[in-house]
C-alpha cells in the first residue's frame, strides 16, 4: 500500500485549508472583494466540506491491518470519550461560539452594511473558553486518538495532530493581532487544550 500518496492528499488539503484562511490571503481576498468578501467565509466553508468528503472516503477505502482495538473494559472507556467528544465540540460550537459567523451566514446576512463594522468584537471567556481556550480543538484531538486503529489511520491521525497544533498557534497569533493584551492575559489565565480542573470545579461552584 503507498502510504505515502494518502499522506501527500492530506498535507495538500492541510495546507490549502490554512492558506485560505490565512492573514495575507484573506487581507487580498478583502481588498479584492470588497463588499463582496461578505461571502468569502461561506466559500471557505463550502469548499473545504466539498475536498474533505472524498478524501475521508479515498483513505477509508483503503485495506489497512488493524494494529489497535480496544476490548472490555477499555472499550466502555473508549466509548465514553467519544461521546464527551462530541459533547464538547457541539457544546463549544453551538453555545461559545458563534456558529452563524463560522459558517459565514452572518458576515452575508451583513453584505449591505459598511465594512468598518468589522471590528473586533468581545473576547469571550464565559462557558468552556472559561476553562480551555480551544474547546473545540481539545474535542477533536480526543475524538481522533479514540478509534480503533489501522495503520493508516494512525498515520492520518498524527498527521492531523500536528496540523491541529500548529493550527491552534496561528490562530493564537491571528487573535493577539486581533485582541491585542486582553488576549496575552487570557493565555496566562486559561490553558490552551488541556482543561483546567480547578477552574471547571469553580465554574461548577459558581453556576
Amino acid at each position: 500500500m503507498d502510504y505515502w500518496t494518502v499522506v501527500f492528499l492530506w498535507m495538500a488539503y492541510c495546507t490549502l485549508h490554512s492558506f485560505l484562511i490565512s492573514i495575507r490571503f484573506t487581507t487580498l481576498m478583502m481588498r479584492l472583494l470588497k463588499n463582496y468578501y461578505a461571502f468569502y467565509r461561506i466559500f471557505y466553508v463550502v469548499i473545504s466540506i466539498v475536498l474533505l468528503i472524498p478524501l475521508i472516503r479515498y483513505t477509508n477505502e483503503w485495506e489497512s491491518p488493524t494494529i489497535v482495538s480496544y476490548e472490555a473494559p477499555l472499550s466502555f472507556v473508549r466509548y465514553v470519550l467519544l461521546a464527551g467528544s462530541v459533547l464538547l465540540f457541539f457544546r463549544a460550537f453551538f453555545f461559545d461560539y458563534d456558529s452563524l459567523s463560522f459558517f459565514g451566514i452572518r458576515q452575508a446576512l451583513n453584505y449591505a452594511k459598511p465594512m468598518a463594522s468589522s471590528k473586533p468584537g468581545e473576547l469571550r471567556q464565559n462557558g468552556l473558553l472559561g476553562i480551555v481556550r480551544h474547546p473545540m480543538y481539545s474535542a477533536l484531538l480526543i475524538y481522533l486518538w479514540c478509534q480503533t486503529f489501522r495503520i493508516i489511520d494512525l498515520v492520518i491521525n498524527t498527521l492531523l495532530t500536528l496540523y491541529i497544533l500548529i493550527g491552534t498557534w496561528l490562530e493564537e497569533r491571528k487573535l493577539i493581532l486581533e485582541f491585542g493584551e486582553a488576549y496575552i492575559r487570557y493565555q496566562r489565565q486559561v490553558p490552551m487544550l488541556v482543561p483546567s480542573v480547578t477552574k471547571w470545579l469553580k465554574a461548577r461552584e459558581n453556576g
